[in-house]
């Protein structure tokens, strides 16, 4: 019998909190971009509003529906058939910044790589349930499991979208371990992963030039390691409090795409070690709350939902301030709630209500 009646509130009020920080960042960030490129300052600002406040109501709503309503064939492999449809389609579609990542809708445009990873942690949750017993057999557990992500996974990576795709596999080895797959086994996908994604990185030159970026960006500092470099610029630049909100220099056409990828990076620079630590706390602060709702949930599939939907936003957390503090490989993956970017947003935010509503029912 479900004990509790009311949302997380902890959960709930980080959420709001990056948003707004989100759209602050997305501001200071975007301003002088839009004002050169739309005629603006305010173009990015305007549109992130848009999609947040989208994803707050598709919050609002998803909090209201009881989870075990998506627990459903009809639902699960509806929403599993369409995302990959939506996944096959942008092949046919126009490219877009030499990629086949978004399908256009008039002045709207969506990445169905981002619904990708809410429809994998819908299906894996539905099928995990009824193999919690078995989740060793292989045969019938363990490959039924990671086939839809295999094809999600070759989708995403010939758009090309590797970060995605990366992201897509850590969220379900997340999954698996909470289902109570060996580590053993996990180790085995890990190091057959390793061949293919030496011939994907290595093989592959703008992948081969970030890799080599990440070794020793000052070996080519005008070139392949410019970003990062510009990356480590702005966050040593803010020091303990930052030179200020919009007084940052680096996203004057220094950073790439400062809005989306590297925000972080102008966090840091405008609002210091102590801004940063803020943001950081907030995501450490979320993947504590959606733990706690987890485990405090009995029923499996409630379980494997709050897991897979905790692990979407803090693994993305943290590929994206990793990259920025030069720990990883640029990967393209924005940072949940703050980077600019409607899918993304309305994704995460969206997702959140429902775990918001999973946390309603924990016993």
């Amino acid at each position: 019998m479900a004990k509790r009646v009311n949302v997380d509130g902890w959960l709930f009020t980080v959420t709001l909190l990056l948003i707004f920080i989100g759209l602050v960042m997305v501001f200071s960030a975007s301003a002088v971009m839009a004002k050169e490129r739309y005629g603006s300052a305010y173009f990015f600002l305007f549109r992130q509003l848009g999609w947040a406040a989208t994803g707050l109501l598709a919050m609002v709503v998803a909090m209201q529906i009881d989870y075990r309503h998506y627990k459903h064939p009809a639902v699960v492999f509806s929403v599993l058939g369409l995302t990959t449809l939506m996944l096959i389609l942008v092949f046919f579609l126009d490219r877009a910044h030499h990629t086949h990542r978004w399908i256009h809708w008039g002045p709207l445009s969506f990445q169905p790589s981002e619904i990708a990873k809410p429809a994998l942690i819908l299906f894996l949750a539905f099928f995990l349930e009824s193999r919690v017993g078995a989740i060793k057999d292989w045969r019938n557990t363990i490959i039924p499991a990671i086939v839809p992500t295999f094809v999600f996974l070759g989708l995403i990576i010939f758009q090309p979208d590797l970060g995605t795709a990366i992201a897509c596999a850590a969220i379900t080895a997340c999954m698996l371990f909470v289902a109570g797959m060996e580590i053993r086994y996990l180790g085995y996908g890990f190091l057959a992963s390793l061949l293919p994604l030496y011939f994907l990185i290595f093989h592959v030159a703008y992948r081969r030039a970030r890799m080599f970026a990440f070794w020793n960006p000052y070996s080519d500092p005008q070139g392949r390691g410019f970003h990062i470099i510009q990356s480590l610029i702005a966050v040593s630049t803010g020091g303990i409090t930052g030179v200020g909100l919009m007084e940052g220099k680096q996203k004057l056409f220094y950073l790439p795409e400062p809005h989306t990828d590297f925000i972080f990076a102008v966090t840091a620079e405008e609002l210091g070690l102590l801004g940063s630590v803020i943001v950081v706390s907030l995501f450490i602060v979320f993947l504590w709350r959606g733990i706690r709702t987890a485990a405090r949930t009995s029923e499996p599939f409630g379980r494997f939902l709050a897991v897979g939907i905790t692990s979407m936003v803090v693994v993305q957390a943290f590929i994206n301030i990793s990259v920025v503090l030069g720990l990883m490989p640029t990967k393209g993956i924005p940072l949940p709630f703050v980077s600019y970017g409607g899918t993304s947003l309305l994704c995460a935010v969206a997702s959140v209500g429902v775990l918001l509503n999973i946390s309603k029912q924990a016993e």
